[in-house]
């Protein structure tokens, strides 16, 4: 039998044009992902300068330069429909790589924000 599982996974964007790339391990317990999205303390930066790629156990879900715009969420929009779908992707090694990339882009001044990956999907019974 199979349980819901969520999870964040959070960068820390220091400096202006900064790109992190960050590897990180799900439990062996997890199978699936089924959505996902980003996240920020700081929405308007993330939405205006942010841009990511996203690969799960190999398989590229989201191209290098994909728009934070794409995937993110904002309080009028239904708690059901905030994540993107993508799916049943087999987690397979449990490993998600992830490259956030911050761009300046003449609308808003760069301070120091943190970005959330957040995932759901399914995980065995304990």
């Amino acid at each position: 039998m199979v349980k819901f599982f969520s999870k964040d996974f959070t960068v820390e964007i220091t400096s202006a044009g900064q790109s992190v790339k960050k590897t990180f391990e799900l439990d062996k317990s997890v199978k699936t992902v089924t959505h996902y999205a980003i996240l920020s303390n700081r929405e308007d930066l993330a939405y205006y300068r942010g841009s990511f790629r996203l690969e799960i156990n190999k398989d590229e879900i989201a191209p290098e330069g994909y728009s934070a715009k794409k995937v993110m969420c904002w309080p009028t929009v239904s708690p059901n429909e905030r994540l993107k779908s993508i799916g049943r992707k087999n987690t397979g090694n449990g490993l998600i790589n992830f490259e956030y990339t911050d761009t300046a882009d003449g609308r808003t001044t760069f301070a120091a924000y943190t970005v959330s990956l957040s995932i759901e999907g399914e995980r065995e019974e304990d």
